[in-house]
């Protein structure tokens, strides 16, 4: 149905103030941050696990050398979401409307709706991240797991066995755990942790722990080993659409890790309906937020 002058009646006389509630600063694209971005001109994209060799062996003299084999593994979908909201304005209100240009207002909210939106299915890997189910990466497991398994029948871990709030320990241990990962054949990965991923409300933590020349929150006269080291260069980035308080992640520099596809940008139209004068206004785009290789994110709920 139309937004006709009914829903704008107040506006149709003068003395009205001011009109407000349609337009907001609005904070930069908080999950370019996090993802990875490419393109994509399929219905969806798919990755593929491709498995390496494992360590070399010793070849006894004169005996033959051993041969080894890798393969292909599970493979992780991104399958492209359409996402669109449209609005239609009665020729009447457009013309009666005193205060504003109902059109051009709720064309620039209709922006935030989106960009909204795409901040929510942005989070929500995370926020999910610790659910198996539905939520499952190609692996089987839930993104964050102790249990990831292995080609070469062990499990490799990207959360904290046991759970831990945002803390200078828990930090030490989530990187350590990172320079520690290994490939499906149990060989080191060289990871390193490039940016820790907050809500707000684990802002001033992060500021203490990443730049404080001293240990944060002791009287001792130890350095800041993190920052010493020049662990986490990215820094850290607030999301603010982060459902959970307490948890926090972690983005590695290994590729393929969480990534974003863009199918189809940003589109919007604007039309006028002949017979009833009704203009309507759409916006409408195609993407896929997901994550390949669990190694490229860490996270504890706390």
């Amino acid at each position: 149905m139309p937004m006709n002058r009914q829903q704008f009646k107040k506006q149709l006389q003068r003395g009205l103030n001011v009109v407000f509630g349609l337009e907001y600063k609005r904070y930069p694209e908080e999950w370019r941050a996090i993802f990875d971005v490419s393109s994509s001109d399929k219905a969806y994209e798919e990755d593929v696990l491709v498995v390496g060799l494992g360590p070399a062996a010793v070849k006894p003299e004169g005996r033959s050398v051993a041969y080894d084999e890798g393969g292909e593994s599970w493979t992780a979908r991104y399958v492209h979401e359409t996402i669109a909201l449209a609005f239609a304005i009665t020729e009447e209100a457009m013309e009666d409307n005193l205060y504003m240009s109902l059109g051009a207002k709720y064309a620039r909210a209709l922006a935030r709706s989106m960009v909204h939106t795409k901040e929510i299915k942005a989070a929500n890997v995370l926020n999910n991240g610790f659910l198996g189910g539905a939520y499952a990466i190609g692996d089987g497991q839930a993104l964050f797991s102790t249990a990831h398994p292995l080609w070469n029948g062990q499990t490799g871990a990207n959360t904290l066995s046991t759970q831990a709030d945002l803390a200078e320990a828990s930090l030490e241990d989530v990187d350590t755990l990172i320079q520690t990962m290994v490939d499906d054949r149990g060989i080191p990965v060289a990871a390193q942790g490039l940016k820790i991923i907050v809500p707000p409300a684990l802002a001033y933590t992060c500021e203490r722990l990443l730049t404080s020349p001293g240990r944060p929150g002791t009287p001792d006269n130890d350095i800041n080993a993190l920052k010493g080291m020049g662990r986490f260069p990215g820094g850290y980035t607030v999301n603010r659409r982060l459902t959970d308080p307490f948890a926090w992640f972690i983005k590695t520099d290994v590729p393929d890790g969480l990534k974003y596809f863009q199918r189809v940008g940003m589109k919007r139209g604007m039309e006028g309906d002949f017979e009833t004068g009704n203009m309507r206004y759409k916006a409408r785009e195609r993407y896929s937020f997901g994550v390949t290789d669990w190694r490229g994110v860490v996270g504890c709920h706390g």
